[in-house]
């Protein structure tokens, strides 16, 4: 196996909440999520949360090959409240979370896990392409954001109807008819999508966080054959860059209305021998 990875953070003086990684057979990529800058009653933050639940499970899903993807990250989220359940307030609403992809040889198969808005690129041998996105929270958020639609990105409105927005989806937050995401529930986990490929039939394997997916599914202007070519030519590193391209030239927002002007962006491109 052939990995290449690259991330960038929205800013250059904040924390990048994203995280990814691989191993031998597996890779995994986290995006973590709290709620603008608000208390989140955690005091190790939401960094800390994405990057110390992604080494446990990769960790995990690398030795116990025999268990679930879905099982070993319940495992991993019941081991990430442990150590700090004592001194974080872990039942406060919004409590840190994150998205999930993960991806793990298992025989003649790829398994795979997708759980929350980031996203699996599967690029066949015959040419072909398929992604695995968890659309829920698309799907919720299509219903409370179109006040913050229509205000210019970054404007006081812009943030004051933000921050009503993502109040709203913590009250969807991991139930029935909302969405659901890894946070200090492992039975966020039954409910990730799922699944296997035959191995013989990819020639590569891509995780990405929605930030690196907005040149695709948000911006439209490439398709994901078209980021296929950019990942495989130039490596993730250049759809970043063109991701923060796009970006820059509507700051504001008028162009692709968006909660952020720009957002944490990692892409794990696996290239299969």
């Amino acid at each position: 196996m052939r990995v290449a990875l690259a991330t960038l953070p929205a800013d250059s003086d904040r924390e990048n909440e994203d995280f990814a990684a691989a191993a031998p057979g597996a890779a995994v990529l986290l995006d973590g999520a709290g709620v603008g800058g608000a208390e989140t009653g955690c005091t190790h933050g939401v960094a800390w949360f994405s990057g110390t639940l992604g080494g446990l499970l990769l960790r995990s899903i690398s030795a116990h090959p025999a268990q679930s993807l879905a099982d070993c990250l319940a495992d991993a989220i019941r081991l990430v409240r442990s150590l700090h359940e004592d001194s974080c307030d872990l039942a406060y609403r919004a409590s840190p979370t994150s998205t999930v992809v993960t991806a793990r040889f298992n025989g003649e198969a790829l398994e795979y896990l997708v759980l929350g808005d980031s996203s699996l690129l599967l690029a066949n041998k015959n040419g072909s392409a398929s992604v695995v996105t968890d659309r829920r929270l698309d799907e919720v958020g299509k219903r409370l954001r179109g006040p913050v639609d229509a205000l210019p990105t970054g404007s006081p409105e812009h943030s004051a109807a933000l921050a009503g927005y993502r109040d709203a989806l913590t009250g969807l937050r991991n139930r029935l008819g909302g969405f659901w995401i890894a946070g200090p529930d492992p039975r966020a986990a039954e409910h990730a999508l799922t699944g296997t490929v035959p191995l013989d039939s990819l020639a590569s394997v891509t995780l990405l966080s929605d930030g690196a997916t907005r040149l695709i599914d948000r911006f439209e202007l490439a398709d994901w054959q078209e980021a296929l070519g950019v990942l495989g030519s130039a490596g993730p590193g250049e759809l970043i860059r063109q991701v923060r391209e796009a970006e820059a030239g509507d700051p504001d927002g008028r162009r692709w209305p968006r909660g952020k002007a720009r957002d944490d962006a990692t892409a794990l491109h696996w290239v299969l021998r």
